[in-house]
């Protein structure tokens, strides 16, 4: 087993200003050990033409910091969807995110686990998903960044969020050996798992390991959240401040699925405060 390390912890970072000019001083500014980016608007199927030498030395300056780098695809990706032009797209979107991801020097690539979009077609959407994704996994070379799923909040027939979801995700795929998963504890919170009563975040990752095993998990979003459990509601806040409160951030550094792996808010920047949730993460993990 690896030698313990503290996750490194991080944010996902603002791109105003350019790669070189705002996210790297912002994610210096805050203290952050990790990254995350969108490499477009993440409402837009395409993202712009980047600038090669600035991508090149993007990655040249994360990998001198060793500041582990995560992309966020577009949220409008959807394998599961019964409409062939939104499957196209989001095979076209993928493949552009990765691409942009490689060049930037990333570890994997963020993607929503998709929805069925109507009731009762969870099994075709499984087979769609199949079909869509499976051919892009195969053709991932060696430098490419891996694919991170993300379980969503559950709403709109979603194909995975709890925890039992993930597994018939991933066998949908074969369990291919470059997909990866991507945690969000808000996520996680409003499909229902409550990890904000003592105990919670730690049996909320013992049955991820029971349902995926051990080595998938490569990103952790760390998120409070304003709603109450089993909401449904994906709204994030500062870590502290919302429903989940601190102590439950505390068990997820000491549960061994979460060794080595990146931490991320994606909260409010407002009035500081992911500096704030950076500085509290660390605190809880070196505690």
């Amino acid at each position: 087993m690896p030698a313990r390390r503290p996750s490194p912890v991080g944010a996902h970072v603002p791109v105003g200003g350019g790669l070189l000019g705002g996210a790297l001083p912002y994610a210096e500014r805050i203290g952050a050990q990790s990254v995350q980016i969108h490499a477009g608007n993440p409402r837009a199927w395409r993202a712009p033409a980047a600038d090669p030498a600035t991508d090149e030395r993007f990655a040249e300056i994360t990998d001198t910091r060793r500041l582990p780098v995560f992309v966020h695809a577009p949220y409008l990706i959807n394998f599961g969807s019964p409409v062939d032009a939104t499957r196209s797209k989001s095979v076209l979107a993928l493949v552009d995110t990765i691409g942009r991801a490689r060049r930037l020097g990333a570890r994997g690539v963020v993607v929503h686990a998709g929805s069925a979009v109507e009731a009762g077609q969870r099994d075709t959407a499984y087979k769609l998903l199949r079909e869509s994704l499976l051919p892009v996994l195969d053709g991932l070379a060696d430098d490419d960044p891996d694919v991170l799923v993300e379980p969503t909040a559950g709403g709109g027939q979603a194909l995975a969020a709890t925890i039992p979801d993930l597994a018939p995700w991933l066998a949908a795929l074969d369990e291919h050996p470059r997909l990866g998963v991507c945690l969000d504890t808000c996520h996680l919170f409003a499909a229902g798992h409550d990890v904000a009563t003592p105990g919670g975040m730690r049996a909320t990752l013992n049955s991820y390991v029971r349902a995926v095993g051990r080595g998938r998990l490569r990103l952790v979003h760390a998120n409070d959240s304003r709603d109450p459990v089993g909401s449904r509601r994906d709204r994030h806040t500062n870590i502290g401040s919302g429903t989940i409160g601190t102590e439950p951030f505390a068990e997820l550094f000491r549960h061994p699925c979460t060794r080595n792996v990146p931490i991320v808010v994606e909260t409010p920047a407002e009035d500081d405060g992911q500096a704030h949730d950076v500085s509290l993460l660390k605190s809880l993990r070196d505690r």
